[in-house]
């Protein structure tokens, strides 16, 4: 669920996660203080499938009778299904190698073995945090781009004013474009 700015309050999913979300998954797998991860684009490898969605929800934007009363209302969604994605990233490490070796192979191999291990910072999830992916790994050479071109009028980029302890300033890509399967994000 990589919920579009522009769809009120039934949320549709956008085909494809936010600069933000795929930072977020970058380090849900290994959260390391000293690199900075720069998500580049993602590849849409399976057909785009919608379903709608219904949740309980109990959250802090429920009207303020049904807060006091402990009362959660329904929330409708349109969000994606059997969804596979290949991301990729660069990192950031200026100014952080303290011990005189290239910091970006250590957080690469770092990260490999993470993944290949299957052990996380945290678990990553696609959007909400009740939906968590059912592979995570190296890429599988079975996994093609599906050739979608699409443009997303209004598409969330970034929760935050800086890639790194930034305060809450969401910035937003109007036609946002994917192009034969593939997203490029800006910094």
């Amino acid at each position: 669920m990589w919920t579009r700015p522009d769809t009120g309050s039934a949320p549709v999913s956008a085909p494809v996660p936010s600069f933000s979300a795929v930072k977020g998954i970058f380090e849900s797998i290994l959260y390391q203080k000293s690199v900075c991860v720069i998500p580049a684009k993602v590849e849409i490898c399976a057909p785009i499938k919608f379903h709608k969605y219904c949740t309980n929800y109990g959250g802090p934007l429920r009207k303020s009778g049904q807060r006091l009363s402990g009362s959660s209302y329904q929330l409708l969604a349109t969000v994606l299904t059997d969804v596979c994605y290949r991301l990729y990233a660069e990192v950031d490490d200026s100014g952080t190698s303290s011990s005189g070796l290239n910091d970006r192979h250590i957080y690469q191999d770092r990260f490999n073995r993470r993944l290949k291990r299957g052990q996380w910072y945290r678990t990553p999830c696609l959007g909400w945090s009740e939906f968590v992916p059912s592979y995570i790994g190296p890429f599988r050479s079975e996994s093609t781009i599906v050739p979608i071109t699409t443009v997303i009028p209004c598409h969330l980029h970034a929760v935050f004013d800086r890639l790194s302890h930034g305060a809450v300033a969401p910035t937003f890509s109007r036609d946002f474009q994917i192009v034969e399967g593939v997203a490029y994000y800006a910094q």
